[in-house]
């Protein structure tokens, strides 16, 4: 494997009797990289994590994480890669310090190491002058900061984060990312879950995951461009009354619903589907507000992708 690459996993696996939770999943993430991980609840998206980490035995198929293969050598894959979850993995009656420490012995590292890795994280994360504040006194940005100091303290080349913004505010969810990306341009490789499109949207290459399989993979700007015909947006009411009525005009192939407003995935010509649209809205009496040619969205991507699937 060259030494650019963090992670490859090909045909990946994993069955649960008869039911498959993973299935013949197959990618590539290289050092510094940011690796977005999208799908539904219950895709497939936690067994894959639990397969890369060293945790669970794939069924068939293979992956090598850090250099090290997950099947043969599952523990070396642990010590090699930093995890993050989404929910606070943190002691709530320890300082920030403490916390640090705690983390710091269980992977080992000396003393002089930790005492300089530890001063190294919490100037990168800006909790130094929290150091000793109890962990559950922190705000839910503090928390997850803390919670990536403690992920990143054995200089992992190799992040795992789980829905890392999960229930913190915009401006810290912000602050957040923007570590990320100092993490990955010092040349770690973040495979992040998340079911913010917005977020989406800052990763380097994407992959959407649905009933175990992967339908699609690459750079966001990409994905979108794949997106099948043009993409109307339509503001009209009643909403679901003209998603059910449009859904049978011919040429147009996804239907989705954003707030007022519907996305329309056509293979037919949009001015022709305008024409249509507005013939079928007299006829049917919905109200027709506006309608425009748009750029689909990663969230027009997923919803497209996601359909009928299952």
């Amino acid at each position: 494997m060259s030494e650019t690459i963090a992670i490859e996993a090909r045909e990946l696996t994993r069955r649960f009797g008869t039911l498959v939770a993973v299935d013949h999943v197959s990618f590539s993430i290289r050092y510094g990289e940011i690796f977005g991980f999208l799908g539904p609840n219950g895709s497939g998206k936690s067994t894959t994590i639990r397969m890369l980490c060293g945790i669970l035995a794939p069924t068939s198929g293979a992956a090598t994480v850090a250099g090290f293969d997950v099947n043969t050598d599952p523990e070396r894959v642990k010590t090699a890669i930093g995890y993050m979850s989404q929910r606070f993995s943190l002691y709530h009656d320890l300082t920030v310090e403490e916390n640090l420490e705690f983390y710091g012995r269980i992977y080992g590292l000396s003393d002089a190491a930790l005492r300089e890795r530890k001063q190294e994280v919490l100037q990168l994360t800006g909790l130094d002058q929290w150091r000793g504040r109890l962990a559950g006194e922190l705000s839910g940005g503090s928390k997850q900061r803390l919670a990536l100091a403690n992920a990143v303290l054995h200089q992992p080349r190799l992040l795992f984060l789980d829905e890392p913004t999960a229930g913190i505010d915009p401006v810290s969810r912000r602050a957040l990312w923007e570590l990320l990306y100092q993490l990955a341009e010092g040349g770690i490789a973040l495979f992040v879950t998340t079911h913010y499109m917005e977020e989406a949207e800052r990763c380097n290459q994407i992959a959407f995951i649905s009933q175990g399989r992967l339908l699609s993979i690459g750079p966001p700007n990409a994905l979108k461009a794949r997106v099948g015909g043009q993409l109307l947006e339509v503001e009209c009411a009643p909403l679901m009354k003209a998603s059910r009525v449009f859904r049978r005009l011919p040429g147009v192939t996804n239907i989705t619903a954003f707030g007022t407003t519907l996305h329309l995935n056509l293979s037919v010509d949009p001015a022709v589907a305008t024409q249509a649209i507005r013939d079928c809205a007299s006829t049917e009496a919905i109200e027709i507000r506006s309608i425009q040619p748009i750029a689909a969205t990663l969230e027009d991507v997923f919803a497209t992708m996601t359909e009928g699937v299952g």
